[in-house]
């Protein structure tokens, strides 16, 4: 199986998160959602799997190009 890092594409706060490690995932699924500018931004998983581990907590600042969160892809 193949591991993928999920990656910040902008410059914000994590604001919430939606899963938590271990938790199964499909494509296109919101796993948080980030803060910047009074505007919120879902990022979304490009791949199904599982997510092995988050590297961001809730209130963490995050810059561009950041990773987020490493998932084992299905």
């Amino acid at each position: 199986m193949a591991i993928e890092t999920l990656k910040s594409e902008i410059t914000g706060t994590v604001w919430k998160i939606l899963f938590e490690e271990g938790a199964v995932i499909e494509a296109e699924a919101e796993l948080m959602i980030l803060e910047s500018m009074k505007m919120e931004s879902p990022v979304e998983a490009e791949y199904k799997g599982r997510i092995q581990k988050i590297l961001v907590a809730e209130g963490d600042p995050v810059e561009e190009d950041q990773d987020l969160a490493v998932i084992e892809v299905d």
